[in-house]
């Protein structure tokens, strides 16, 4: 800002604010992804919408003249004596168990690890990375194997003790307790007679729910959707979750001489992620409260 003098009179003249630049290509880029992101989406909730000769018969991008995705919810839950509803079930079983446990340990776990010291951090941290980079499809025949021995294969701890591992979550929640609960305050509270439960439960929990709400989304997310393992482990129908089922519908319809119930395959992955869309959207709220009161500094 400049000022002029003139006697007694000054006039200020205020510099011209600079203008926003709009990119052309990055508007683009970005308005290419969005499309790229919702269309499966959106091509999977209006064929939800369709009869099976309603699928055959009309455009994939626009609604069919009879609307049935209500009619299509009641036959996919009672179809073959409401097998969906068990495999709805299945998959919350395995949720709650494998991915909660799984952010339970990855969240006592980094906290120890970077809030105490011991012999052979180094080599714990070596191992934790390590295990990060090995691909889960190169662990499936030996856990396959080792569970065979054990006679737990075609059973839910055969799905449920291998999400309980998560090596990610653990090197997530390590990192990010370095930094979150600061020395200072839990040295204080050892001063002021508090144990390490009460210290972790009262202090250092509350500190930890962004990191916590950031590794229960990934684990969810990755129990939720999890095909290859329960592919290796399971034959019993009974025990398949939702991907399994759904996989078992959709070859029953390719298979020569089998009922075509695509419109079922299609509800069915219509209603199988949106719990996981409502879940996120929850822990997002959470996810964003925990990162601004983080960020405020008394």
């Amino acid at each position: 800002m400049t000022a002029t003098t003139r006697g007694p009179l000054v006039i200020r003249h205020r510099r011209p604010s600079p203008r926003r630049r709009r990119s052309v290509t990055l508007t683009v880029l970005t308005s290419i992804m969005l499309i790229y992101t919702l269309l499966p989406l959106a091509w999977l909730a209006i064929n939800a919408s369709k009869t099976q000769e309603g699928l055959l018969n009309s455009f994939g991008l626009w609604f069919d003249d009879d609307f049935a995705l209500f009619s299509n919810i009641a036959t996919a839950f009672s179809y073959d004596g409401g097998i969906f509803t068990r495999w709805l079930l299945n998959t919350l079983l395995y949720v709650v168990a494998g991915a909660g446990g799984a952010t339970l340990l990855a969240t006592i776990g980094g906290y120890g690890l970077a809030k105490f010291d011991f012999p052979g951090k180094t080599a714990v941290f070596a191992v934790v990375i390590g295990a990060v980079a090995v691909p889960g499809t190169a662990l499936a025949v030996p856990t396959f194997l080792m569970f065979s021995s054990l006679g737990l294969t075609n059973t839910p701890w055969a799905v449920i003790i291998p999400s309980l591992v998560s090596p990610f979550g653990l090197y997530l929640m390590w990192t990010f307790a370095v930094d979150a609960v600061p020395r200072e305050i839990l040295e204080s509270a050892r001063m002021d007679g508090a144990r390490e439960f009460q210290i972790f439960f009262r202090i250092s929990l509350p500190l930890l729910a962004p990191g916590i709400v950031t590794v229960l989304l990934f684990t969810v997310v990755a129990t939720w959707n999890n095909y290859f393992l329960p592919l290796i482990m399971l034959k019993d129908p009974g025990w398949y979750p939702l991907t399994l089922g759904l996989s078992a519908w959709n070859a029953q319809a390719t298979t020569a001489g089998g009922e075509a119930i695509f419109n079922l395959v299609i509800t069915g992955s219509l209603l199988t992620i949106v719990p996981l869309i409502v879940a996120f959207l929850l822990l997002q709220r959470y996810w964003q409260s925990g990162l601004a009161a983080g960020s405020v500094k008394e």
